[in-house]
C-alpha cells in the first residue's frame, strides 16, 4: 500500500523530518474535524506549514477538507493497517493522554505490574540498577504514547532493569483487546537475570518482546543498527556511562530527523548538567522536553528517590560519540571509588566496603551478613 507520508514529504521542505507528517495525519485520523490552527498548535508548527502540508497529505488523498480536517476512508485505513491503530480502544487513549484520568484507566495494568515488580531480581548497585517503581515505569510507557512513538513502533531499551517493555507490551495489550501485531520492544541488556525475567513474562503473557544480551561496552552488532524508532535509557549516571549508552541507542536508531529518545538521568549540579548539554550537543541532539522528578524509585537515597526525564530529539546532525570497545569507567562505583567503614550494630566488628574493600556493596553485606555474628544489621561509622 502507498505511503501518503513519503507522497506528501516529496513535494514540500521540511526542516523538521517525515516525523511531523506522521503527528498531522494522526492528529486528523485521532481527531476528525480539527482545524488547521489547532494542527498548528499540536504538531508546534507555524500555521502557514501546517496549512501547506495538509494541502500535500488532501492531494495524496490521505485527507479532505469536511468541517474541518478528517481522514479520508482509505487515509484511515491506511493508519489503521500499516501504522497498526486498528482495533484501538480510543476512549482509553483519550484517558491516558490526560494527567489526571490515567491512573483510574490504567489500574489494572498497574495492579499487573506491581505484582510483577515484587518478583524481579534484585538490583545490582555495582552497575548502577536502582528500583524503579512499577507506576513510573507505566508512566514512561505513556510518555511515549503521549508523543507518538508507540503504536506501530520498532522500541529499543538500552537496559531495563525498569521493565519498561513490559509495561509497553501490557499497555497495547489494554489498549487493543482484540490483539496488536505491529509494535516491537527489543531490550540490551548485561544482566541475564533481568533478561531471563523479561522473557518469561513475556512468554507468558504474550508480550512482543526480544532480548539481547550484550555488554555496551562492546561495540554494538551491526544486526542492530538503523534498526528503531525510538530509544529507552536510564543509563549509569556518570558522563561516560550517560554518553557511552546514548551512542548505543544512536547507533541503533534508524537515520532520520525528530526521533525521540527517552532519557532518565539524576539531577546534578549545574556544572554538570552543562556538562552533560555540552554532550547532547557534541552528538547532534536536541532538548525538545525536561520532566524534574518524573522518575521515583524505591530504597535510592543517593538521587533522593527521583530523577528527571528527558525526551532529546534527533537532528540531521546526529553521531554516536563512542562507536567501538569503550574501556574506561562507567558506573559511579568505578568512577567515584569511595570505601566505607560499617560497624554491626550486633557485636560492633567492622568492615571497609566498596570496590577496593572487604565486600563490594553495603546491599551485599547485608544478605550475606556479619562474618562475625551473622546479624544483618550495619552503620556506617566513616568515609573516604
Amino acid at each position: 500500500m502507498k505511503s501518503y507520508v513519503e507522497q506528501a514529504r516529496k513535494n514540500i521542505e521540511l526542516e523538521e523530518g517525515k516525523g511531523v507528517i506522521e503527528q498531522l495525519l494522526l492528529e486528523c485520523y485521532l481527531s476528525p474535524g480539527i482545524s488547521t490552527k489547532a494542527l498548528a498548535r499540536r504538531t508546534l508548527l507555524p500555521t502557514p506549514i501546517t496549512a501547506a502540508m495538509k494541502r500535500e497529505l488532501i492531494k495524496v488523498g490521505a485527507l479532505v477538507q469536511d468541517r474541518g480536517v478528517r481522514c479520508t476512508q482509505d487515509g484511515a485505513a491506511w493508519i489503521e493497517q500499516e501504522w497498526g491503530y486498528e482495533g484501538m480502544n480510543r476512549s482509553l487513549f483519550k484517558q491516558l493522554l490526560h494527567e489526571t484520568a490515567w491512573k483510574e484507566a490504567t489500574k489494572h495494568v498497574l495492579a499487573t505490574l506491581e505484582s510483577l515488580f515484587s518478583q524481579r531480581p534484585e538490583v545490582n548497585v555495582q552497575i548502577d540498577q536502582s528500583k524503579c517503581t512499577a507506576e513510573t515505569s507505566l508512566r514512561r510507557a505513556i510518555l511515549c504514547l503521549k508523543h507518538h512513538a508507540l503504536i506501530g513502533k520498532k522500541i529499543v531499551c538500552v537496559g531495563d532493569d525498569d521493565l519498561v517493555s513490559v509495561s509497553i507490551g501490557l499497555l497495547l495489550q489494554q489498549l487493543f483487546p482484540k490483539g496488536h501485531h505491529t509494535t516491537k520492544v527489543h531490550v540490551m541488556d548485561i544482566d541475564e537475570r533481568f533478561l531471563q525475567f523479561i522473557e518469561q513474562v513475556a512468554a507468558q503473557r504474550g508480550l512482543p518482546i526480544q532480548c539481547h544480551s550484550l555488554d555496551l561496552r562492546n561495540s554494538l552488532p551491526h544486526s542492530l543498527h538503523r534498526q528503531f524508532d525510538t530509544v529507552f535509557t536510564d543509563p549509569p549516571y556518570t558522563l561516560d556511562g550517560m554518553s557511552l549508552f546514548l551512542s548505543r541507542g544512536i547507533q541503533a536508531l534508524q537515520k532520520e530527523k525528530g526521533i525521540p529518545i527517552f532519557l532518565s538521568f539524576a539531577h546534578k549540579s549545574p556544572e554538570f548538567m552543562l556538562a552533560m548539554q555540552h554532550k547532547f550537543v557534541r552528538m547532534g541532539l536536541t532538548v525538545s522536553a525536561n520532566y524534574p522528578r518524573f522518575n521515583a524509585y524505591e530504597g535510592a537515597e543517593m538521587i533522593a528517590n527521583r530523577s528527571q526525564m528527558f525526551i532529546l530529539r534527533t537532528t540531521d546532525q546526529t553521531e554516536a560519540e563512542y562507536t567501538g570497545l569503550f574501556t574506561d569507567a562507567i558506573y559511579t562505583g568505578e568512577v567515584k571509588q569511595s570505601l566505607r567503614t560499617y560497624r554491626c550494630k550486633q557485636c560492633a566488628s567492622e568492615v571497609h566496603v566498596g570496590v577496593q574493600g572487604d565486600i563490594a556493596t553495603i546491599e551485599q553485606l547485608k544478605h550475606k551478613g556479619c562474618a562475625h555474628c551473622g546479624q544483618h544489621t550495619f552503620e556506617m561509622i566513616a568515609k573516604r
